[in-house]
């Protein structure tokens, strides 16, 4: 395989993830500007499996694709080719055919990678037949001619017309902004014609959830809930990713579609892992408050400090027994995240010679997710959620040539298909919660969601 790059004027991969080729085939967005920014589109080697070595597998699969690329020219770590994976939260689906497999894994064809004032547009091709070396650097600078041309005229038309102006990442000095047929990037949302009732469904497996954490069966669960929601026009992914980007700038905002398949849309505030230059990071993200006065009390909640303290010693305890030495401080911090405030405790390590997904199959799921002992924590889960979980909760993310990684994990999220959306929201069970109290942070975090996405309320 043949891997070519060319550097580009700073573009915006969000704006132009549309226009990049095969994006019916396959799309990924991964946009934590003024971090990296990367689109990619089309798929040059995909894999895509379920059962209990689905992470070593996807390791092995993201070793031997990049080892086998032929990439003659340096470039910046912005540039690097990269494997993008997206895992469910179970190894396997609970019926054989249904739901997402445990890990799809793919090398896309177009890779555009941004990162401050610097963008790279890349093209990997399977060599043979009438697709030769010079065949794959001429389609690569059609490609960029094409992508610069088209943000130009833009640009034009939005000075034409008056637009104001919205960079793409307030920090990365761009003067592209969003083109999705909304000036300025304000989105707005569809109608709803309808919501699926969730509370009373809760309520019971919460109550059941309860016994369990009460009963010393479970020291921690973290029980989800499904809502349904039919809307009065489709939806655009890219649209939602721009709302997204708007109100969530302090979260990882992801795209991953699948040819005739939904869409996974989210913004993402807890890093299950990231490597860069074998440094090893950690989030332990526990502890949930609305912006406001409910977030002083936060870090003095004892009940919030325990659930928050059981993530951060479970990872603690996953990395020492993986023979690192992880750092962390000894009080978490808040995070803000859009409306929400978390707990938040950033766990370090230097990684030495283990490989990033390994250290993912032996962190997945946190407590922050599952609950705790894990094991049992998720066999409560699948008895008491009566829905499939499929990515929500799991890691998604990329690895590069370099072996640098990122995985997130997929919260605050929500498929899109046409014009249903499904949301998916959760709280962590301790010994001293209330039921009426998870039940209102529940609330919380799938009405923050349909207002990041800003979705309209139907009369009554």
């Amino acid at each position: 395989m043949l891997s070519l790059a060319l550097p580009l004027a700073g573009l915006d991969p969000l704006a132009l993830l549309s226009a990049l080729p095969e994006g019916d085939r396959f799309r990924f967005l991964w946009d934590s500007a003024p971090g990296l920014c990367m689109a990619a589109s089309g798929s040059t080697n995909a894999l895509e499996l379920s059962g209990p070595r689905r992470f070593e597998l996807a390791q092995r699969f993201s070793s031997v694709c990049l080892s086998r690329l032929a990439a003659p020219q340096a470039c910046p770590p912005l540039a690097r080719p990269r494997v993008l994976l997206a895992f469910a939260f179970f190894d396997s689906p609970l019926q054989e055919g249904s739901g997402v497999a445990g890990v799809r894994a793919v090398l896309p064809r177009w890779q555009l990678s941004r990162q401050g004032r610097h963008c790279w547009l890349r093209l990997q091709r399977n060599l043979g037949g009438e697709v030769s070396a010079r065949a794959v650097a001429e389609e690569l600078w059609e490609q960029a001619r094409h992508l610069d041309n088209l943000a130009a005229k833009q640009a034009e038309a939005r000075g034409l017309a008056g637009a104001p102006t919205a960079a793409p990442a307030a920090a990365s000095g761009s003067a592209y902004e969003l083109d999705l047929g909304c000036p300025g990037g304000q989105v707005g949302g569809p109608g709803v014609a309808s919501r699926s009732a969730w509370q009373a469904g809760y309520r019971s497996a919460v109550e059941r959830g309860l016994e369990l954490v009460e009963s010393g069966v479970l020291l921690k669960l973290v029980l989800a809930v499904r809502q349904q929601i039919e809307l009065e026009a489709p939806l655009n992914p890219l649209q939602l990713l721009a709302q997204l980007r708007l109100r969530q700038p302090g979260s990882c905002r992801f795209l991953w579609q699948q040819a005739g398949g939904s869409a996974l849309v989210g913004a993402s505030p807890e890093r299950l892992l990231s490597v860069r230059q074998q440094q090893l990071r950690c989030d332990a993200l526990a502890g949930t408050a609305p912006l406001g006065p409910a977030a002083d009390q936060l870090i003095a909640s004892l009940k919030d400090r325990h659930e928050h303290e059981l993530v951060v010693e479970a990872i603690t305890a996953e990395l020492l027994q993986a023979g690192l030495e992880p750092r962390r401080p000894r009080h978490p911090r808040l995070a803000i995240h859009g409306q929400l405030v978390h707990l938040h405790t950033p766990i370090t390590a230097a990684l030495r010679d283990h490989h990033p997904l390994a250290l993912a199959s032996a962190l997945h799921p946190t407590p922050a997710v599952a609950g705790l002992p894990r094991r049992e924590a998720m066999a409560a889960l699948r008895s008491l959620e009566p829905f499939e979980r499929g990515p929500y909760a799991a890691p998604i993310g990329w690895i590069d040539s370099a072996g640098d990684a990122e995985l997130r994990v997929a919260i605050r999220s929500g498929t899109v298909s046409g014009s249903r959306l499904e949301l998916t929201a959760g709280a962590g069970l301790v010994r001293g919660s209330d039921v009426e109290k998870e039940l209102q942070e529940v609330a919380l975090k799938l009405g923050v969601l349909q207002q990041q996405w800003n979705l309209e309320v139907q009369p009554a």
